[in-house]
């Protein structure tokens, strides 16, 4: 299968392979645009080719369409790799810094003769990048704290990378008539906001699933056969670890390599107070006799506890709740509807009429626009005039559907000073607002947390968007106060969104826990600036369902007379 992901990635290298050669912004652009679109699309390339639909793709023009022909023919892109020879690899790794863009990382080459992000650490260490036009202390401080996020989280991947790849190897997998059972494991499936690996269990013989998996599409590498472990690294870079193992032992060993390490030591803790021990094979019993198991659900019955999801098993408090009992966790089918969506208005690809569309095919029963306010003027944020133009559009669609509701919001900058960038009297024009920071994230704790609960006490304001400005693997979320700023949110009944972009995921799931202690209710928002992205659902519900949380807990549970019942209530200054 031709990803279209992967050929993103490569379009979007060549980018910056250009932007290094000094090449013009036109034709830089083209290959950001062109990488962008692919990026959004979760579709066989070559079907698209073979359909003649790649001409309806805005961004993909002749050039592009000649790039993903021959990639699709030989998995290959000529110029891409004619352009890697052409540019010393260590720019590559300084492009990585967080704040370090290609014009900058060429200079400190060329000028510096710097060689290695090793190497850059240690002239700022020494002060040498002030010798630099344009560089100076800020400069310094803010590569090394690049430097510093890089260590930290080089070798991961996204969830929402990692996760769709290691559900069609899984697959690929079950194919095979060696194959009894395939599942994927490890951290992926306790849905982590970010991986270092794919884990997958394999009930079949050892040496079979050895050739399979060595000769499979994507193996770059093999790195290891010990035993019944298998380790490649991926195209993609990542390391896929495939473990066998026998058919009696699948459903513990699957157990086991879903771990967390922290979650295993709690519940081998519970067996051994039960005269049991625990191990990659299942139960063993004080008489050293081996009990199978047949399935989770049987190891956590075994010892006394209720099933404990993937998700929970964290090693936090599950297995003392699960002594008890465990609430029933939110699932895509307790949804009713979403709120964050984008459309052509501002940044999104879609109209609102496809978008509800989309929301309608998925099972939904009503949807929330929200576009970018008149600050984001980078995102073409509407002024007043667009708003109304856009509630009149929006009006005229619910007249034509009797079973489908559009609700009228709007994403509102939250700014320094915790107001918001339109009028009280346009706020109240809206259904709903989500108040969100885009800009001035260097203000202190104190300050962007002021910021903050200002503007949760607008009445006007629904929800908290995105709510600490987190983009995973790229950008720590800004200074915060979140205990004082959950507390706010009980206060005014302010709904804390958990922005679902696999990008984002924020809020984080621990503090999730928090605002349900505290009473909040949050909300499970795609962002969506595309069609398919309404799927970005599923890593928002993967975070709630890790931090404990019910359909109860979630807003767009409600049904919609209950939904425009609690909006208003916001703004009668009543909470939920």
């Amino acid at each position: 299968m031709a990803d279209a992901r992967t050929l993103a990635k490569m379009l979007a290298e060549i980018a910056v392979l250009l932007e290094l050669r000094g090449e013009n912004s036109f034709k830089i652009r083209a290959y950001e645009n062109a990488a962008r679109a692919l990026g959004q699309l979760d579709a066989d390339l070559a079907e698209l080719v073979a359909q003649g639909r790649l001409q309806g793709i805005k961004g993909i023009g002749k050039t592009m369409t000649q790039h993903i022909k021959e990639y699709i023919e030989t998995g290959r892109v000529t110029y891409y790799e004619e352009l890697r020879e052409q540019v010393p690899p260590v720019l590559f790794e300084l492009v990585k810094i967080p704040g370090l863009g290609p014009k900058k990382a060429l200079l400190l080459h060329e000028q510096l003769g710097i060689n290695s992000v090793g190497e850059l650490e240690y002239a700022c260490r020494e002060n040498r990048l002030k010798t630099l036009s344009g560089f100076g202390d800020k400069s310094q401080d803010k590569i090394l704290a690049g430097i510093d996020f890089l260590k930290k989280y080089q070798g991961r991947f996204l969830l929402g990378d990692a996760w769709p790849v290691a559900e069609k190897i899984a697959e690929y997998l079950r194919q095979h008539e060696a194959v009894l059972q395939a599942e994927v494991a490890g951290s992926i499936r306790r849905r982590a906001e970010t991986v270092k690996n794919i884990d997958i269990v394999v009930a079949a013989d050892a040496e079979a699933v050895a050739d399979i998996a060595i000769a499979m599409p994507g193996v770059q590498q093999v790195l290891s056969r010990e035993g019944n472990d298998i380790r490649v690294r991926l195209t993609t870079g990542m390391e896929l670890a495939v473990h066998v193992v026998k058919p009696t032992a699948f459903a513990a060993a699957l157990h086991r390599y879903t771990g967390s390490k922290d979650h295993l030591d709690l519940l081998g803790a519970v067996a051994g107070e039960q005269g049991w021990r625990l191990d990659a094979e299942g139960l063993i019993d004080a008489t050293g006799r081996r009990q199978g198991v047949a399935s989770e659900e049987d190891l956590y019955q075994r010892l006394g506890l209720a099933y404990i999801p993937p998700e929970l098993r964290e090693g936090l408090d599950e297995v003392r709740l699960a002594a008890r009992s465990l609430p029933a966790l939110v699932t895509a089918q307790d949804i009713r509807g979403v709120f964050h969506v984008h459309t052509v208005y501002s940044d999104g690809t879609a109209t609102i009429a496809e978008m509800a569309r989309g929301a309608q095919a998925r099972g939904w029963q009503y949807i929330g626009i929200t576009d970018h306010s008149q600050s984001a003027v980078y995102a073409h944020g509407l002024r007043v005039e667009t708003v109304r133009e856009q509630r009149r559009e929006i009006e005229r669609l619910n007249v034509a559907s009797s079973d489908f509701t559009i609700l009228a919001g709007i994403e509102s900058d939250i700014l320094p000073d915790g107001s918001l960038d339109y009028p009280d009297e346009v706020l109240a024009e809206f259904d709903f607002v989500i108040a969100s920071v885009h800009s001035a994230f260097r203000l202190s704790e104190a300050e962007m947390t002021r910021r903050i609960v200002r503007a949760m006490e607008n009445p006007y304001v629904t929800m908290l968007g995105h709510p600490t400005g987190r983009i995973l693997l790229a950008r720590d979320g800004y200074a915060l106060d979140m205990e004082e700023v959950i507390s706010a949110a009980a206060g005014t009944g302010t709904v804390i969104e958990i922005n679902a972009s696999p990008y984002r995921l924020d809020l984080d799931w621990r503090w999730c826990r928090r605002a349900k202690e505290k009473g909040v209710l949050l909300s499970v928002n795609p962002d969506a600036h595309a069609l398919d992205e309404l799927d970005y659902l599923d890593y928002g519900l993967a975070m709630a369902r890790k931090a404990g949380l019910t359909a109860a807990d979630i807003l767009t549970s409600r049904s919609l007379p209950d939904l425009l019942s609690l909006l208003s209530r916001k703004r009668a200054g009543r909470r939920q």
